[in-house]
């Protein structure tokens, strides 16, 4: 498939937390867009210098803190806009500069990449994937290894089950993923390994989605690398 950008996966640490970032670059415009900036502002200054890319906006897919903190400082660089889900603006009250609501299934253009906005709830009531020609992003939906908790203000394991749901109806096995943390196994694994190594993608039962999910005296959910 011959894509019109590549992605850029920046690991970014304050401990305990390790996110991940990451950049598009629309190789034909040099422009990009940012995706959960968070906690190493001169490592995602510097990779944009280094590819001389030209910042059209910054796409947050939920609003929890770890993937937002840099969101308003990027804005008062480049003048860009920051874009967010109706929904988990209206429940959580996040603000900041240059502020954009999306619905679901909205399209964003920069350059010729379109990125296409999905509502995905479970972890947050708002939160959005960010699905491009090749690739997704997922924020705290879905990890290679596991899908966000459930049991944070306004989560929901019936929505979580939805949403992989809506996700598994359209995604292609060759699909990459790039969620906001890791386990163990690096960001851009495709849709067919989450089938083979993924427990709540093989979960087809809600009741049992839920209670697995659910299930209480979980260890390790913040043990990120």
């Amino acid at each position: 498939m011959m894509v019109h950008y590549e992605v850029f996966v920046l690991r970014t640490v304050s401990h305990p937390f390790i996110n991940y970032s990451y950049i598009v670059f629309d190789k034909s415009s040099r422009s990009a867009i940012i995706i959960d900036p968070s906690w190493e502002l001169d490592t995602i200054i510097g990779r944009l210098n280094y590819i001389n890319a030209d910042v059209k906006g910054i796409m947050l897919t939920h609003s929890h803190y770890d993937h937002v903190n840099l969101a308003s400082v990027l804005t008062e660089i480049f003048e860009c806009d920051v874009f967010m889900s109706s929904v988990e603006i209206e429940d959580y009250g996040f603000n900041c500069r240059n502020l954009t609501s999306l619905s679901d299934n909205e399209v964003v253009m920069f350059g010729e990449t379109n990125v296409t906005c999905l509502w995905t709830p479970g972890h947050t009531s708002g939160s959005m994937c960010f699905l491009l020609e090749d690739c997704i992003f997922t924020g705290d939906t879905l990890f290679i290894e596991g899908c966000g908790g459930c049991n944070f203000k306004g989560g929901s394991a019936e929505a979580m089950f939805d949403s992989i749901q809506k996700i598994k109806s359209f995604a292609a096995p060759e699909l990459r993923v790039f969620p906001g943390h890791s386990y163990g196994t690096p960001p851009g694994q495709t849709i067919s390994m989450l089938y083979d190594q993924n427990i709540y993608f093989q979960l087809d039962s809600l009741k049992h989605f839920v209670n697995f999910r659910m299930r209480p005296n979980q260890e390790g959910i913040f043990n990120f690398r």
